[in-house]
């Protein structure tokens, strides 16, 4: 019996003192994740599914459900280069705009990014640039283009303090497709900042507003989200709910909407 009393005793002074320790640790690994989240070029594999509902569209008032699915794989080319993936597949649900007019459904044009980025920042500043393209995926007319387009992309930003700030971009034009529709020149800027608390809660503003160089026009829809971390059956996940203004639009387009969704985090 003493014999056994002095083993317990070994044991919790053992691994007692580091529980604190290993509780820290696993702490920081889910701090380290939120932050890597805030970052769209960060070196983790995640899968965002993100749904996106606008509400009065044309003279019907009408709502439009897009859902993103946006995995996001990093590559590492060597020591120095990342080479990061970040694909947009939408499936849209958008109800009759004017009557006479019929509802459609399906996936929307495929939207894939490459960035070329440093593995270190450069002057406290992480950034990657490359190529985007735009594939004409879409399964019905109306979602979609019907046109193959490129263009450049590249991203810039900064996280310190718990703050993430920087800006996306890119421009696509058309290269191909059908003839009998409009070609594409389109500029994205998508200036973001967000803070995350010690809580794993991140709290984020954003535009993300394309000029389209052919009409002339500015879509503008301000984003405020909040984010949270949790771990479910060990699993990193991020649950996000959110709203947007549009601040500036196309005849018809929507005057407001709701963000929401959740990411699949994997870990290396």
């Amino acid at each position: 019996m003493k014999k056994k009393i002095c083993l317990l005793l070994v044991f919790l002074g053992i691994f007692l003192p580091a529980l604190p320790v290993w509780a820290q640790e696993k702490a920081d690994e889910t701090a380290e994740l939120a932050k890597k989240l805030a970052n769209p070029i960060a070196s983790l594999i995640s899968v965002p599914i993100q749904g996106n509902l606008d509400f009065g569209i044309g003279p019907a008032d009408a709502t439009k459900l897009t859902v993103n699915i946006q995995p996001v794989i990093p590559f590492s080319l060597n020591k120095k280069w990342s080479l990061i993936t970040r694909t947009i597949f939408p499936v849209i649900y958008a109800e009759a705009p004017a009557a006479g007019l019929d509802s459609t459904s399906g996936l929307g044009d495929i939207v894939q990014s490459f960035f070329f980025s440093p593995k270190e920042p450069v002057g406290g500043w992480i950034m990657g640039a490359g190529p985007v393209m735009l594939y004409p995926s879409a399964t019905e007319k109306t979602l979609g283009t019907d046109k193959w387009g490129s263009g450049p992309t590249a991203v810039i930003l900064k996280q310190q303090s718990g703050f993430t700030y920087g800006m996306l971009a890119n421009h696509i034009w058309s290269f191909a497709g059908d003839n009998d529709r409009q070609d594409i020149s389109a500029t994205s800027l998508q200036p973001f900042l967000a803070y995350q608390t010690k809580t794993y809660t991140t709290f984020s503003i954003n535009t993300e507003s394309t000029y389209d160089w052919k009409s002339e026009q500015w879509t503008v829809p301000i984003n405020l989200t909040v984010a949270q971390m949790v771990k479910i059956g060990g699993m990193p996940i991020q649950f996000t709910l959110g709203g947007r203004y549009y601040a500036d639009k196309p005849d018809g387009g929507p005057d407001w909407g709701l963000r929401f969704g959740v990411t699949f985090l994997f870990p290396k």
